[in-house]
């Protein structure tokens, strides 16, 4: 049986030389750490996904406070899941409230981009990297998502008025699907 993480990082082809970089990073964390989901890992794979409407280019973000900035949504695997799409997928629905959602631009799963991240000590956690796994996934029913899920916000935003409010590994991320869309 083929291993999903393996197969969805054998199969992606980085944008420049930064990805490039934290893709090799993220495959040694696979190779060489039995546990790379698990938090207590300095560097630990996550897996999130940029929700895109694709009638009008626009993206969904969704507030993080720990972080105290508009991302994308996603997160952490559940204890047993290892398959970054499932991770990426479950994360979605969760963190938006929207059952339509689907890979895009084609119609199979596959990773858009890999990044390391850094992130900062909060709630007791200390400082350290996530390996983010990075999907897209559309939505035909955009008004379906509520101002908030959980007490977190949620904002559709143009890509240039995304890029006002992201960091530089958002900002990448948005650029990437700029060049796609």
């Amino acid at each position: 049986m083929t291993d999903p993480l393996r197969a969805a990082l054998a199969a992606h082809h980085p944008a420049d030389a930064e990805e490039a970089a934290d893709l090799e990073r993220i495959r040694t964390l696979v190779d060489t750490e039995a546990g790379p989901w698990s938090r207590h890992v300095p560097l630990h794979l996550t897996a999130s996904a940029l929700v895109v409407q694709p009638s009008t280019g626009d993206v969904l973000l969704r507030w993080h406070a720990k972080q105290e900035r508009w991302l994308q949504v996603g997160g952490h695997g559940d204890p047993g899941e290892t398959d970054p799409w499932v991770i990426a997928l479950r994360e979605a629905k969760e963190e938006t409230g929207l059952t339509d959602l689907r890979p895009w631009p084609q119609e199979e799963p596959a990773l858009f981009q890999v990044t390391v991240v850094p992130v900062v000590e909060a709630k007791g956690e200390p400082a350290h990297e996530h390996a983010d796994l990075r999907y897209l996934l559309a939505t035909d029913r955009p008004g379906d998502v509520p101002a908030e899920v959980e007490g977190v916000p949620l904002r559709w935003c143009s890509i240039d008025e995304a890029l006002t409010l992201a960091d530089p590994g958002l900002e990448r991320l948005l650029r990437n699907y700029a060049a796609v869309r």
